[in-house]
């Protein structure tokens, strides 16, 4: 495994957790709305080793109950499960930010995981506006964690064009049952694609009322803004 960053501390990026936040380089999709796009596209030395990561947690250990993987997309990586399974072995709580769309990997990895945070982008007719061309696996990761025993949230960003209301009660569809669904608000900025960096999000009142029309769907859906 290699790493493009490390954050040492988070307060927002694992439930009721202070954790570490390890981000790694590339990814197999290419959102439009992405902000770590820079480590998606191009991503440059110096890159932080395993080793190093490794040794640095444990330098935080005594701050941090948590690690969480994100990326880019962590899945990418035949490593992944070994490493998760050597933060475990360290005593870590482990989450794992994903797209879904290496569900091998992801079945590998969940015995060494405490939290899986789920992308779920929009439905499945517009995955190709993200990269995507068939939606399949991610489909297989949803009902693979549905059945895990892992704790899991599956999450969307809110994000004007690419996610309406219809596209939610379609990814609802999908998930239904699930035990935690998240909606996020979309915030523009320094986004891969020119057109999102300046695209107005919905208002937090449209956010409540889809939230409001989804709820039967799953046992606990969070709005964050």
């Amino acid at each position: 495994m290699k790493f493009s960053g490390l954050q040492k501390t988070s307060l927002i990026d694992y439930p009721d957790k202070v954790a570490s936040v390890l981000f790694v380089p590339g990814c197999n999709l290419r959102c439009p709305y992405c902000y770590n796009w820079r480590i998606v596209l191009d991503p440059k030395p110096p890159f932080l080793t395993e080793a190093a990561a490794l040794q640095i947690l444990m330098e935080r250990k005594k701050y941090v109950d948590a690690v969480v993987v994100t990326g880019g997309e962590p899945t990418i990586y035949k490593e992944l499960p070994s490493f998760l399974k050597k933060l475990k072995e360290q005593g870590f709580a482990v989450k794992l930010d994903t797209n879904g769309f290496n569900p091998e990997i992801l079945e590998q990895c969940l015995p060494y995981t405490d939290y899986v945070a789920l992308d779920v982008k929009t439905s499945m007719e517009k995955y190709y506006l993200v990269g995507a061309e068939n939606p399949k696996k991610l489909v297989d990761t949803v009902e693979m964690l549905k059945a895990s025993g892992v704790e899991y949230e599956f999450r969307t960003t809110v994000v004007p064009k690419l996610v309406e209301m219809q596209d939610l009660q379609s990814i609802c569809e999908i998930i239904k049952g699930a035990r935690n669904y998240a909606l996020q608000q979309f915030i523009p900025g320094d986004t891969l694609s020119q057109e999102y960096k300046s695209l107005k999000p919905y208002p937090p009142e449209t956010l409540k009322t889809m939230a409001e029309a989804l709820r039967g769907y799953v046992e606990n859906l969070i709005i964050r803004f």
